[in-house]
């Protein structure tokens, strides 16, 4: 008899979990429309010279180590607002992504999918350059090697734009600012 009673309450408890489960991903499919207004554009260029090494080089030629040293920390504390505005951008890229997964269309599946996984792996790698550039942060003359966000930002980019036109050819996905 306790088995049985024991059966029925856990056979409530996963239905109330599928059901909760079932429900919230409606929701965020709901939500992915205005997810477009939450990513941040990024100037790439600006990005770019922050993480090109022969710009750190000219700097350190050119500047006394005291000054270099300061210009260096701003450099690096623009580049930590960079990566965690690509970091943002790729978390609601992946809610984007996962709304179009429940497409029927198969291009547009594979798009999104495609987006998913550029924008995970992009928002791991900037965790790690996160750590990279605030321990750089105490050492400004260390080296730096966060050219990888950049690439995968690009990458991501044209994901972003390549589901955007699937999905809505009239109103692509803007991940890069204008100059």
């Amino acid at each position: 008899m306790t088995l049985a009673i024991i059966l029925v309450v856990a056979a409530a408890v996963a239905l109330a979990f599928i059901l909760g489960v079932a429900v919230s991903r409606s929701l965020q499919v709901s939500q992915s429309s205005g997810l477009s207004a939450q990513i941040q554009p990024i100037d790439v260029e600006a990005f770019r010279n922050l993480v090109d090494p022969a710009e750190d080089d000219y700097l350190r030629r050119r500047l006394p180590p005291a000054k270099f040293r300061m210009v260096q920390r701003q450099r690096l504390r623009a580049l930590a607002a960079y990566v965690q505005a690509a970091g943002r951008n790729a978390t609601v890229l992946v809610r984007m992504g996962q709304g179009a997964l429940t497409e029927g269309d198969v291009h547009t599946t594979d798009a999104a999918r495609q987006l998913v996984d550029n924008a995970l792996l992009l928002r791991r790698n900037a965790t790690f350059a996160l750590l990279r550039i605030y321990i750089a942060l105490a050492w400004p003359n260390s080296g730096l090697a966060v050219a990888t966000i950049l690439r995968d930002y690009e990458r991501l980019s044209g994901s972003a734009m390549l589901l955007g036109r699937l999905r809505n050819p009239a109103a692509p996905v803007r991940l890069a600012s204008s100059l």
